[in-house]
């Protein structure tokens, strides 16, 4: 039972890259050299996002509109209702600076190699996760920014969101839709490569983490932060992805989705993006505040998967039985 609770090895790898971080910032020039790799770091990441894209995976799910537009739903307008709403509690309960990282999480597209990952344990709608999921990306490149500047309008962290959503769409959408056009010739590359591609992407992100929290612990981070601020954030992230599940479970079953479609809503739906969100809060704002910005995605993100985790693997097993009684 506690094995299913273990955090992945990139969650411990998170977790080291903060410490280390906290112990030993990047200051001077070596910062300002790390700033710049980041940003071609990030352009590469989303290169290869676009590269692994398979356009025949989007054209076998795009036609199940009513379940496409359910995740869209959730992710781009349940998710910053519910936020907006419990503003004025989480103001009571964390400092400023986590109150926008939640803002920020709320507005975060949804996952994708975990969300597709999680609907095949769960015997789900594949093409749809595959189609949903990736469409959240696209999708939260240009609502994103846009959510970003009418949640946060107030606290002084963000411009304009159009200038915001040209920036993210120079930065992220333009090397997505490169690698994806290149894709004949880099998708065999990819393939070849296999779990090495996994690692340049979670060293990406963990570089992108490791700039993010030098600048943030340089500027007081930690002297802001409590660590009774730091659970009650725990808590709130935990009560957040509690209500997106039962937002999911509930609407599927209202519409009258089958069981392998609410298990795609479910983890497609339910899930933020830390892929996505670091990168995306790496541009949207400056360096001094992104670190208390990505906290709240970055405890979501292992939450989420081990709760999702558990979920995917009663599905699974509740669709086997019903094929077993089929035969």
């Amino acid at each position: 039972m506690f094995v299913r609770f273990k955090p992945d090895t990139f969650t411990l790898l998170l977790l080291s890259t903060v410490t280390i971080a906290s112990l030993a910032p990047a200051t001077g020039i070596f910062a300002e050299i790390l700033n710049k790799a980041t940003t071609w770091v990030i352009v590469l990441l989303f290169f290869l996002h676009g590269s692994k894209l398979s356009r025949q995976a989007i054209w076998a799910g795009i036609g199940h509109w009513r379940l496409h537009l359910v995740v869209t739903a959730t992710t781009f307008m349940v998710f910053p209702l519910v936020g907006w709403l419990a503003q004025p509690l989480w103001a009571l309960l964390l400092p400023p600076p986590l109150v926008q990282g939640m803002l920020f999480l709320c507005a975060l597209p949804a996952t994708v190699q975990s969300a597709i990952a999680l609907t095949s344990i769960a015997r789900g709608n594949i093409p749809a996760a595959v189609c949903s999921a990736s469409a959240s990306t696209l999708l939260g490149i240009v609502f994103t920014p846009l959510l970003v500047g009418a949640l946060l309008a107030h606290s002084g962290h963000t411009g304009d969101p159009l200038q915001a959503v040209s920036r993210i769409a120079v930065q992220l959408l333009l090397p997505f839709a490169l690698g994806h056009l290149l894709r004949p010739w880099t998708g065999k590359l990819l393939q070849k490569a296999g779990q090495k591609i996994r690692i340049i992407d979670q060293g990406s992100i963990l570089l992108v983490v490791y700039a993010a929290f030098s600048s943030a612990v340089v500027g007081g981070l930690w002297q802001q932060m409590p660590l009774a601020a730091m659970a009650t954030l725990l808590g709130v992230c935990a009560v957040l992805l509690a209500i997106s599940m039962a937002w999911c479970l509930w609407i599927s079953r209202r519409l009258g989705f089958s069981q392998a479609d609410e298990a795609t809503i479910l983890f497609c739906g339910a899930q933020k993006s830390l892929v996505s969100g670091i990168p995306m809060a790496n541009v949207l704002f400056s360096a001094a505040v992104v670190g208390p910005m990505i906290l709240p995605v970055m405890l979501f993100h292992p939450m989420q998967i081990m709760v999702s985790g558990i979920l995917a693997g009663r599905y699974g097993r509740r669709q086997s039985h019903a094929l077993e009684e089929n035969k």
